[in-house]
């Protein structure tokens, strides 16, 4: 099949990091432009307006929106308007609202729209529900702690309303935590710290539980130094399985017995080619609305740090 002409928009370090390279290792997709204020690929066409690409490149059939979310659904609404297939990068959108109408408008229009998780593909997630499936299981608990100073150096817009503070990084992990369960997870009780000097938090913790009663338990920071933190640990009654490094490796009863490279964005770009092709979207829009749920019940908690 003829590759997908697919343009990048927000040219910033996921972009150069992550979704350049796995466009290049996909013969599903050609990049063919980028739109990007301040940044460039070379080898395309580049824009710094979304209006004017969309005008002058009808030939490009598919965007794919790495921008901060704030920005992100008047672009997407665009862009569905104009006909073209949609991938977001995560989280989809500022507000569940928001999401959920970009969703009705690509149903409406016919198009692909693809809201990424992509700690989902991580190579131990897939065979950790296929562990976890017919288990009883107990509790479950995330520990998602990192040095904001080391992954989003100079990006000012995530302590910024939408900007999601520390849950930009913890949505990863709850992207995971709803891909392993079956049933819906409530929100009963989150505390947030905020920075004196910030509008979103640095800190979280939340108290979940599922829809059968399975207690979960989330604790997110934004100041660890040193060897980062992103594990989950599932308890059942036939022993316990715990995710590590995004899921990159999976242990049951202390073993490890699973890992591998990372292909997070490779899959999801594999899976955007694959719904593209059966003309299909996938819009779960299940860790937004986690994270929405925490912000609506949490208490504030305003610390005395002052975070440059």
């Amino acid at each position: 099949m003829k590759p997908v002409s697919l343009a990048l928009v927000g040219v910033g370090k996921i972009a150069r990091d992550q979704h350049i390279p796995s466009i290049a290792g996909n013969t599903a997709f050609k990049l063919d432009a980028a739109v990007s204020r301040h940044g460039r690929i070379e080898g395309v066409e580049n824009f710094t307006d979304f209006d004017e690409f969309l005008k002058s490149r009808p030939d490009v059939t598919a965007v794919s929106l790495c921008t901060p979310p704030e920005v992100r659904f008047d672009m997407a609404a665009k862009a569905i308007s104009a006909g073209r297939h949609v991938m977001l990068e995560k989280p989809p959108a500022a507000t569940i609202g928001e999401a959920e109408a970009l969703s009705e408008m690509a149903r409406k229009s016919g198009v692909t729209l693809f809201a990424t998780w992509h700690s989902r593909f991580a190579t131990a997630v897939a065979p950790a529900k296929a562990w976890l499936s017919g288990k009883d299981i107990t509790g479950i608990k995330i520990i998602w702690k990192e040095d904001v100073r080391r992954w989003h150096p100079g990006q000012a817009w995530i302590w910024e309303p939408a900007g999601f503070g520390v849950f930009d990084p913890g949505i990863n992990a709850l992207s995971i935590l709803t891909a392993l369960l079956s049933d819906p997870v409530i929100v009963e009780k989150a505390r947030l710290e905020v920075p004196s000097n910030k509008r979103q938090p640095i800190g979280a913790t939340l108290r979940m539980r599922s829809a059968a009663g399975v207690p979960i338990s989330a604790d997110f920071d934004w100041r660890q130094e040193g060897p980062q933190t992103w594990d989950i640990e599932v308890t059942t009654r036939e022993g316990v399985l715990r995710l590590s490094k995004g899921g990159s490796e999976m242990y049951v009863d202390d073993k490890l017995t699973g890992t591998g490279p990372d292909r997070e964005y490779a899959g999801i770009y594999a899976r955007f080619a694959e719904l593209l092709q059966n003309g299909e979207s996938d819009v779960d829009f299940q860790p937004l609305r986690i994270v929405a749920d925490a912000f609506l019940c949490g208490e504030n908690v305003l610390t005395d740090e002052f975070f440059d």
